[in-house]
């Protein structure tokens, strides 16, 4: 194993043990080093990894520290994929979008109290009646990030968001208006929201599948006309 991965995974292996809490200094370079039996650049470079992945932050002139260990925030380079993706792949990220967003709607439909509903009806209000595609685009992630926030699940949250992307969704907005469709994608969010109006999860999964499914079909169509073209 490459000494800078047996840096990254001792350092994780504190924090998984218990002997680096969130908050707390990670040791010097100097003395992980001599610890691990490794040169300091190894570490240097194990340390810098760890920062990009939202495990440890530089605090100038104090040190380095184990961060809050959000999910949020170590998940956050996993937004990358939504956003980058294309082809196949894409359909890939649909489909675990698939897989996930009935269970959470579900979820969300048994949780649901009248506050989150009615920012939800706030939500709703503000996708696909005005004349701005990118206040629609923003209302509809708004919503679906609303719902996975029902359920109370900081890592679902944070996956979710992951696979959500703002560039694909406004393809999808342009391409269904393009189509004279895009009143279909905003009956499927009054669907969702009245499963979760009458606190029905069966309906508010069935109503969720339903829209997943509808987006991987124009993608599926849009990726069959662009390589006949």
């Amino acid at each position: 194993m490459p000494v800078t991965q047996r840096a990254i995974d001792h350092i994780k292996g504190m924090i998984a043990d218990g002997l680096l809490q969130p908050g707390d200094r990670l040791p010097t370079e100097r003395d992980l080093a001599a610890e691990l039996g490794a040169s300091r650049s190894s570490m240097r470079e194990a340390i810098r990894a760890l920062t990009t992945l939202g495990v440890l932050e530089a605090r100038h002139g104090a040190g380095v520290y184990v961060t809050p260990l959000r999910p949020g925030d170590l998940l956050e380079t996993f937004s990358v994929l939504a956003e980058i993706s294309q082809g196949e792949t894409l359909i890939e990220v649909l489909q675990v979008r698939r897989m996930l967003e009935p269970a959470a709607t579900a979820l969300a439909a048994a949780r649901a109290d009248d506050a989150q509903l009615r920012r939800l009806a706030g939500i709703l209000e503000r996708i696909g009646t005005g004349e701005s595609e990118g206040e629609t685009v923003a209302a509809d992630l708004s919503f679906h990030q609303a719902i996975v926030e029902i359920t109370g699940n900081a890592t679902l949250v944070a996956v979710n968001d992951g696979l959500s992307s703002r560039t694909f969704n406004a393809r999808v907005w342009h391409g269904h208006r393009e189509a004279g469709l895009s009143a279909r994608l905003r009956e499927d969010h009054e669907r969702i929201y009245q499963a979760l109006h009458d606190r029905d999860p069966d309906a508010a999964r069935a109503a969720a599948t339903t829209h997943v499914m509808e987006v991987e079909r124009w993608l599926r169509g849009h990726l069959g006309s662009s390589q006949r073209d």
